[in-house]
């Protein structure tokens, strides 16, 4: 007989110090990476571990498998991650809109990192290799945040606004913002090695 999931339960021990959740464009990926550095602990990318998985881009799977058959693999993906990884984790944008993902990330320390869409004009132009923002991206884009913003603060702890910040400033607001606190600047330079007396 196997014991409890490891999944479930607010007492996981490998449960993520941080997860992060938002739009496509908003910079989890860079933030988390920076975030991890600071609190000395790896970071995870459920869309790249895709990729991995899948062998091909995401932009393939859409057009190879539609929509819903990466919506299961995200699905899993999530799951898996969510179970295994202790460190900062990153979650695909639409991640949030399946209700299984939304009840998993109960009680995990959520950070919905926001931006408005003339953000994300400044920052991905709309118009890079994304397919559910193929046609017309800016209308699109803010079609996608209707549907998932109310996602987004459901699971969320924390709020963290990107507007005009540059990753180093969000990474701090998200430490601030969940009262972490970052190892010291000595103790990143030599990882592992305690500091002489």
């Amino acid at each position: 007989m196997s014991g409890p999931d490891p999944v479930k339960g607010a007492d996981q021990v490998s449960a993520p110090v941080i997860v992060l959740v938002g739009p496509m464009g908003v910079g989890k990926s860079t933030v988390g990476g920076l975030l991890a550095e600071r609190l000395g602990t790896g970071f995870r990318d459920s869309d790249a571990d895709i990729v991995v998985a899948q062998g091909r881009s995401i932009a393939d799977i859409f057009v190879d498998e539609g929509e819903p058959r990466f919506r299961e693999l995200e699905r899993e993906a999530v799951r898996r991650a969510v179970a295994e990884h202790p460190g900062v984790l990153a979650l695909g944008g639409g991640a949030v809109l399946d209700a299984a993902t939304r009840e998993l990330l109960a009680g995990l320390p959520v950070v919905y990192l926001s931006m408005e869409v003339g953000e994300a004009v400044k920052r991905v132009g709309l118009n890079v290799a994304r397919p559910l923002l193929a046609v017309n991206p800016r209308q699109q884009w803010k079609t996608l945040m209707e549907a998932r913003r109310h996602h987004y603060t459901d699971v969320a702890r924390v709020v963290v606004p990107t507007d005009d910040r540059t990753p180093e400033e969000v990474a701090e607001a998200v430490l601030d913002a969940l009262e972490l606190k970052h190892l010291p600047a000595e103790e990143l330079r030599t990882p592992g090695k305690e500091n002489p007396a």
